[in-house]
């Protein structure tokens, strides 16, 4: 029998669960017994109203989640039923994933934002069908160790963080943000939050009140956000990226990627005649002025590398938390929180808000490990 080594397809498979449900239970408020049973939905016909969107979604949504649960089974070699056969891996991740369905589904008959839907249920089934079946056909193939050569030859050995931070660098770029590539615009939200949560209490006047009203970020603060978000995840991929030449590789498929989900949001929230919208001239000189840095930072060392992050997150962080959010802005998010992406907004919003952070902390725990200690995410 073939050895199979452990990757870390199961921690991944355990996080995109929890934003599944997440995402499947958003807003969690309003919760009521309808007097039902909650698995009353499988009797119920089929929705009469449904679109294209909402059972691609449905699919697409699952899909992820029963590739990284099949690849999970098949890869650990201590489940010695599972790595027998594929098939039955793929089996076990379908009926794992239909049952986290099913589950969800049923909470949601106590929503009243949601509703309960057996054709939901089946669009997911067929979803982690799909991701399960490429996970064994890539294990087949071989696919699966040619990706582990790929990233041994790519990636130093404690490169596990880094490589999380940045496959979910695009999906945060998914939500809407009051400027492009400006992640973790979160300050007057949070403000806002706090005063609901603390009206009528004396503790109200405990919070900061900005006596002056937030203006827009002039053109010059707007290019330096844009330069900056684009330059964070390079010098990311920088500290564990092995050699200067594929860094330079990486800083293009980061421009590319960048550039390519902010207009796919674009097209999502506006249509696809805006797809291209935010590509005012202020954003264009950030995109240029953040792929320039890039190139020039690519024979900087890792420590040097994740110090950067740190420092321009800072500055970027500090500049776009400043500016408020524009009445244009603030009807796209209502699209998003609202509309036809509330299944979305739960997932995305959260990575979009918290990312910078995140990255912050992966940063700051690189760059004060001491040589020789035990790797982070290795």
């Amino acid at each position: 029998m073939v050895q199979r080594h452990k990757t870390s397809a199961w921690p991944l498979a355990v996080a995109y669960a929890a934003l599944v449900v997440y995402a499947s239970l958003y807003p969690f408020t309003g919760w009521r017994d309808q007097g039902m049973p909650s698995w009353e939905f499988l009797l119920s016909p089929w929705p009469k109203y449904w679109t294209a969107f909402d059972l691609g979604a449905n699919v697409v949504g699952y899909v992820p989640l029963g590739f990284l649960l099949a690849l999970s089974f098949i890869r650990r070699g201590s489940l010695a039923v599972l790595s027998r056969s594929n098939a039955v891996a793929v089996i076990v991740a379908v009926l794992a994933a239909t049952g986290l369905s099913f589950v969800l589904e049923a909470l949601q008959t106590y929503l009243p934002s949601r509703v309960a839907s057996n054709l939901d249920l089946g669009l997911n089934a067929v979803g982690a069908l799909v991701g399960a079946s490429m996970a064994a056909g890539l294990e087949l193939a071989g696919a699966i160790d040619h990706w582990s050569r790929i990233r041994s030859r790519w990636f130093v050995d404690d490169a596990r963080g880094g490589l999380v931070l940045l496959a979910l660098w695009p999906f945060a770029l998914l939500f809407p943000a009051a400027v492009p590539f400006g992640l973790g615009q979160v300050m007057e939200r949070l403000e806002a939050g706090l005063a609901e949560w603390l009206q009528d209490t004396p503790f109200l006047e405990w919070l900061p009140v900005r006596e002056v009203e937030l203006q827009p970020l002039v053109p010059a603060a707007e290019m330096l956000c844009v330069a900056l978000g684009l330059l964070v995840p390079c010098l990311v991929g920088y500290s564990i990226i092995r050699s200067v030449g594929r860094r330079a590789v990486f800083a293009a498929m980061v421009l590319v990627l960048g550039i390519g989900t902010t207009a796919l949001s674009a097209a999502l929230s506006w249509g696809p005649m805006h797809a291209w919208a935010w590509l005012s001239e202020p954003v264009s000189y950030g995109i240029a002025v953040g792929f320039v840095m890039a190139l020039l930072l690519v024979v900087l060392p890792r420590r040097g590398c994740a110090a950067m992050v740190m420092l321009a997150l800072g500055v970027q962080l500090s500049v776009i938390n400043q500016a408020p959010a524009s009445a244009y802005f603030a009807h796209t998010l209502q699209t998003w929180e609202q509309g036809r992406f509330i299944r979305f907004n739960g997932l995305v919003q959260w990575l979009g808000w918290l990312w910078p952070y995140a990255a912050l902390v992966y940063t700051l725990l690189f760059v004060s490990r001491r040589e020789g200690a035990p790797k982070i995410g290795g």
